[in-house]
This record gives C-alpha cells, sequence and structure tokens, in this order.
C-alpha cells in the first residue's frame, strides 16, 4: 500500500468520523437531509460516487488523477444523477407495491413500515428489480455517454457547458462491455442484491447507502476496463 493510499483512507475516515463522534452533527445530518433530500442526494452522489471513479482510475491506470480525468464536471454530473436517483427510488418505493396490490398481494403498500420479515424482503427485492432493469440501464449509459463527452474535452469544466454529440458518441460506445458486463452481470449479480438490502434500511439512509455503492460501481468499472485490455 503506498502513501497516497494511505491518504484515501485518512480522507474517508476523515469524513465520516465526526458523525460517529458527534451526536449533534449526525442529528444535523439526519434533519436536514429529510428537509432537502434533493440537496443532499446532489453532494453524497458528487462526493460519493465521483470518489468511485478515482478509485476506479487508480486500478486502471496506478493514479487516482489523470490529466483529462475532469474532476469537477464529473462530480456535477454525479450530483445531477443523484436527484434522478432520489426521484427514481421515490417513485419505485411508492410504486412497486400499489402495482403489487394491483395484481392482489394485499397489503404490500405497509410492509416498509413493519419490521424485517420474508414478505418485506420480497417487496424490496421486487422493487430493487423493477429499478434496475427499467432505470438503471438508462443511468448507465447516460453516464458512460457523459464520461465520454468529458474525455473528449480534456476533462475541462466548459464540457459542461457544450452540447453533448449524442449520435456520435452512442454509436461509437463499446456496447459490447456495456451489454455483456454492465447490463448482463452487474444488475443481476450486484446491483438487485444490493439495492434489495438498500431498501431495507431506513429512509435517511438510503440514498447515503445507494452513494457509497456508487465507489462500487467505479471499481466495477476499471475491472471491466481492465478486463477488456487484457484480452
Amino acid at each position: 500500500m503506498k502513501q497516497k493510499d494511505l491518504g484515501l483512507i485518512a480522507f474517508f475516515v476523515l469524513l465520516f468520523l465526526p458523525f460517529f463522534l458527534f451526536d449533534s452533527l449526525f442529528n444535523f445530518y439526519i434533519s436536514f437531509n429529510r428537509a432537502h433530500g434533493l440537496i443532499m442526494a446532489f453532494v453524497k452522489f458528487a462526493v460519493l460516487a465521483t470518489l468511485g471513479e478515482i478509485i476506479g482510475a487508480r486500478i486502471r491506470t496506478g493514479n487516482y488523477f489523470n490529466k483529462g480525468f475532469g474532476i469537477l464536471p464529473r462530480a456535477i454530473y454525479w450530483g445531477f444523477y443523484g436527484i434522478t436517483i432520489k426521484m427514481a427510488f421515490i417513485i419505485f418505493i411508492s410504486g412497486v407495491p400499489t402495482f403489487l396490490e394491483y395484481c392482489g398481494l394485499h397489503g404490500a403498500s405497509g410492509l416498509m413500515a413493519e419490521p424485517l420479515q420474508w414478505k418485506k424482503v420480497l417487496l424490496t427485492f421486487s422493487i430493487s428489480t423493477s429499478l434496475n432493469l427499467i432505470y438503471a440501464p438508462v443511468l448507465m449509459t447516460f453516464h458512460k455517454i457523459t464520461d465520454t463527452h468529458i474525455i473528449q474535452h480534456n476533462g475541462a469544466f466548459s464540457c459542461l457547458f457544450k452540447p453533448l454529440k449524442m449520435k456520435h458518441i452512442i454509436t461509437h460506445l463499446d456496447w459490447e462491455t456495456q451489454w455483456n458486463f454492465i447490463f448482463k452481470k452487474t444488475i443481476p449479480l450486484f446491483w438487485i442484491p444490493a439495492h434489495t438490502i438498500t431498501f431495507l434500511l431506513p429512509k435517511d439512509m438510503q440514498i447515503l447507502f445507494a452513494a457509497l455503492l456508487g465507489i462500487v460501481l467505479g471499481t466495477l468499472l476499471a475491472v471491466a476496463s481492465k478486463k477488456k485490455q487484457t484480452v
């Protein structure tokens, strides 16, 4: 483990330790999170999901920061993705139980408030499956598009104000990796089980846990990239 890796670990500790040491700070986080959920979703994903991409860069290249990486535009894009993720959580947590009741599973809407039981796990699995089959592929594809856009502009902050060349980027995406690894493997084997757990957590912790999973996303994308390079 190199000194720069120890620095990242120290950053993690300094970021989260105060919330465990000071009850007042933790209580402030809970109250602010409840009052300003969209703002906090932006902040959490801007910080944690971008951090996942930085870790992914370390795995791929041996460095945390590379020329043209574009940490600020990546963070801002991830912040806006965080808002859409919060929106998707609200929609699917509300909508899937309603749909299950429509299909005949009476009482599904009240299960989220119940203690842990097999029916609640089945419900959160259903929510996670719906979310990851309907919403996640769109997010993952658009994330790849904006990543490409950032790279095409050498990570310059100004890329946020320039139009996306959607036709060109979509045409030249690595669809083999996107389909065979990102969609076919990470969604059923990781994201659906991971978000099943996410929806079992208290509401105040769901988006934070999802943002932490963004760190895992960065690692998975880095592994996929290295795997492609060795083929």
